[in-house]
């Protein structure tokens, strides 16, 4: 499934996500990759500052619709610390980027708040990227990484046990 490549960009997706963490903001980083292997653009969640829209796999597609070509976008891959949202999978399907590598998926993500006691009780529900943009390719979640961004997802949203 993922390889060395996979792995080394989406380690970067995940540094982002810390980097995310470290400036208040929800454990969330993603990076968008040309078919040829050239880092086009990143970002991290950027939601604290009111704006809840500034998720970087939203922010990633809105940027490839407006710098690359269909073609371009198509061949493209988007690394992500965790499963896209609905927002950010619809956002990815209308914009034709091709395939989504992820470290963790939303069930991961539901089940470790769970774990910490805390509800699913979000604003828009959390559903596998396959129901929302049926025609992307999708990979994940990448166990070498799910214990880190568990412990990002620790760090936020609860204490320890």
């Amino acid at each position: 499934m993922t390889d060395a490549t996979d792995l080394k960009h989406i380690r970067r997706a995940v540094e982002l996500a810390r980097e995310a963490l470290e400036a208040g903001d929800a454990p969330f980083g993603s990076v968008l990759v040309s078919g040829d292997g050239k880092v086009l653009a990143e970002d991290r969640n950027r939601t604290s500052g009111g704006d809840a829209t500034r998720h970087p796999e939203f922010d990633l597609a809105r940027w490839a619709g407006e710098h690359m070509t269909p073609a371009e976008r198509a061949r493209a891959t988007v690394y992500t610390s965790g499963e896209h949202c609905p927002m950010c999978a619809a956002a990815h399907g209308l914009v034709g980027l091709g395939r989504i590598v992820y470290a963790v998926s939303s069930r991961q993500f539901i089940d470790w708040l769970a774990d910490l006691g805390i509800s699913d009780d979000f604003a828009v529900r959390q559903l596998p990227i396959a129901e929302i943009a049926p025609k992307v390719k999708v990979e994940g979640p990448v166990p070498e990484v799910e214990d880190e961004v568990r412990e990002l997802y620790r760090r936020r949203y609860g204490k320890a046990r």
